[in-house]
């Protein structure tokens, strides 16, 4: 996904979270925290809806980064010898290459619980209700945002970038709010409903 389109940011104010993702068909995750997760999972790969496994991930709300903090810090000491490699899929640039680990997949969803459990924290989990509700309750901009990214995208064919960015980023986006289940009828000016459901996929680069 390109970082240059306009993208939405929903850090909750104060409030922190610590995530766990594992990868889709392997035995292996991420573990990190963020203040806005919905714009980490995206740096970490631009389709990570597909990419990780959101009917396994989950996340910890903490009041505070420094509780966040501690909760990782939790999570790297206690499975140092299990720590693996990232995907050369996973960008560098986004900070990606730490805290990956394999061959911990029901430990760490155990210490999470019991984590969450101590502190009188909530968790979420499987993250695709998370997801869900979040996008649901940015729905303006999700409409709005939507409609000015599908002008960029008329412009961008005529007088852009051959690679079509900005075409690559509103697909991602819709192909995001596909495998949610979304209902997109509702959430989606009726033009880019059309032009998500007829228009030239083909032409997007992959």
């Amino acid at each position: 996904m390109n970082d240059d389109v306009p993208y939405p940011r929903f850090a909750s104010r104060g409030r922190a979270y610590v995530y766990v993702l594992p990868c889709k068909g392997e035995d292996l995750l991420k573990v990190g925290f963020s203040r806005d997760p919905f714009t980490r999972f995206r740096t970490l790969h631009r389709q990570f809806y597909d990419f990780f496994d959101l009917d396994r991930g989950l996340l910890i709300e903490v009041e505070r980064v420094s509780a966040a903090r501690r909760i990782e810090r939790c999570f790297i000491e206690t499975w140092p010898e299990h720590r693996a490699p990232a995907p050369l899929v996973v960008r560098e640039a986004a900070a990606g290459y730490t805290e990956w680990y394999r061959g911990i997949d029901p430990q760490v969803r155990a210490l999470a619980h019991a984590l969450a459990d101590a502190g009188g924290h909530r968790l979420y989990e499987p993250l695709r209700p998370w997801l869900r509700a979040l996008l649901t309750e940015r729905a303006d901009w999700l409409y709005a945002g939507t409609a000015h990214l599908l002008d960029a995208v008329e412009y961008e064919r005529f007088h852009g970038d051959p690679r079509q960015p900005v075409q690559r980023a509103l697909l991602d986006l819709l192909d995001m709010c596909w495998a949610l289940e979304l209902p997109l009828g509702d959430l989606l000016p009726p033009a880019l409903l059309a032009w998500y459901t007829h228009g030239p996929r083909d032409s997007a680069v992959s």
